[in-house]
């Protein structure tokens, strides 16, 4: 079969990619280009950073930057918006230039191995979803919790953001590499 049938196919099973991808398509997607997400940095009066907790498969169960992957034809900005409001029940405010860019590329994954990633300062400006609030026991995914310092349950990748979490001095648009095991 050519490449032109095959590419024709997988259009046709794909209703409308500003709207995401069926799962399996976006996996091949993952493995073959790099995806940018963004990440969005929440601090409260306290300096406390949100987190939120993550248990999808692809690392181990942790607290994690909320974030989203940028779908085809959506801007940045309604990709942040759509991230507040799906994992945080809330809306937030946040500036235009992102704090940081990191490329993420995890060598031994074939599946969803190279990101972009961009960090965003965000301000909430509406209430966090407090059926969602983390009180005590294991975290279920989707929940979330002010924190200090950077979690040791942190997902690895997330690790990299520790001195924006931790309040630490950062510069913006500052590009680093990071490879994650």
């Amino acid at each position: 079969m050519k490449i032109k049938k095959i590419i024709d196919l997988l259009e046709s099973l794909i209703e409308d990619p500003s709207e995401g991808l069926p799962e399996e398509i976006f996996l091949f997607v993952s493995r073959i280009t790099p995806i940018i997400n963004v990440d969005l940095l929440i601090k409260n009066e306290q300096n406390q950073t949100l987190l939120t907790w993550r248990d999808d498969g692809y690392y181990p169960a942790g607290w994690h930057i909320p974030g989203g992957i940028v779908r085809y034809k959506e801007k940045i900005s309604d990709r942040i918006k759509a991230v507040a409001a799906s994992e945080l029940g809330a809306r937030i405010k946040f500036k235009k230039e992102s704090l940081v860019v990191n490329e993420v590329i995890i060598p031994a994954r074939r599946n969803r191995g190279h990101f972009i990633s961009l960090l965003y300062e965000c301000t909430l400006i509406s209430p966090l979803d407090e059926n969602l609030k983390y009180e005590k026991g294991i975290p279920k995914p989707g929940q979330w919790a002010w924190y200090n310092k950077c979690p040791k349950n942190i997902i690895p990748v997330h690790r990299m953001y520790r001195k924006f979490i931790e309040g630490g001095e950062y510069y913006v648009n500052s590009t680093r590499t990071v490879k994650s095991k």
